[in-house]
């Protein structure tokens, strides 16, 4: 039941986006398969049944950029960018953490400090009444939930089939921009005291925090696509 509560810890938005690709690659109806196809589709198999997680989201890459490139149906060809854009959270962004963790958390714990207006020393940073220090660690920096952001925005998009404007940068910038304000903003509360900390470090605290970003994540990424999802509501 926890399991299932906390959705098997996998983001909700990674579970819509891979419902939304894979119901857009469904609605292809043409039939044939080439011999290519099948050999590509054999390789994709023995990659994903095998227990290792990694290298089920690298064949659902290689298997989303092979139908990008030659679908010739719209529809296949967003569920496609759909399902390559869930990768990116699930595989790709955290091997940019493994390469480039020590930067990622210290943009983070900069930013804290400036907040708290304490120390800062690598990834830690003294409490607000300097009663001990807060560590940043890899689980709250904001890197992970910024590419949450960008894939809630390639779903939603795809998904109503929404026409490049030159806000769409706009957009998904202030989607990633509220989410590290969030994210941020309960770090340096947590860092204020002891007290902060037991307090909002918490199962609610992480409810409140989660259910925030969230809310603010879905809504921007919905005002981008608004003139669509207009239409068809």
């Amino acid at each position: 039941m926890d399991a299932l509560l906390g959705t098997f810890e996998i983001s909700v938005i990674v579970w819509a986006s891979c419902a939304a690709g894979i119901s857009l690659v469904l609605q292809d109806k043409s039939i044939g398969i080439r011999s290519s196809e099948l050999v590509l589709g054999t390789a994709f198999v023995l990659l994903a049944v095998l227990p290792i997680g990694p290298l089920s989201w690298l064949a659902v890459t290689a298997l989303s950029l092979y139908i990008i490139g030659t679908a010739e149906v719209s529809s296949l060809r967003r569920g496609a960018v759909i399902l390559l854009a869930t990768t990116v959270p699930m595989l790709w962004s955290r091997l940019l953490f493994q390469f480039f963790a020590e930067a990622i958390l210290r943009i983070d714990a900069s930013l804290v400090g400036w907040l708290l207006g304490t120390r800062r020393t690598g990834d830690i940073v003294e409490f607000a009444d300097g009663s001990g220090v807060l560590v940043i660690l890899p689980a709250c920096s904001s890197l992970a939930n910024v590419s949450l952001a960008l894939l809630c925005w390639v779903t939603l998009s795809q998904l109503v089939s929404h026409k490049k404007s030159v806000y769409d940068l706009l957009w998904s910038l202030m989607a990633c921009f509220s989410i590290v304000a969030v994210n941020v903003t309960r770090i340096s509360v947590m860092g204020l005291s002891q007290w902060h900390y037991a307090t909002f470090h918490s199962s609610w605290g992480d409810a409140v925090a989660n259910t925030t970003i969230l809310s603010l994540m879905i809504g921007f990424c919905m005002l981008g696509v608004r003139r669509e999802l207009s239409q068809r509501i």
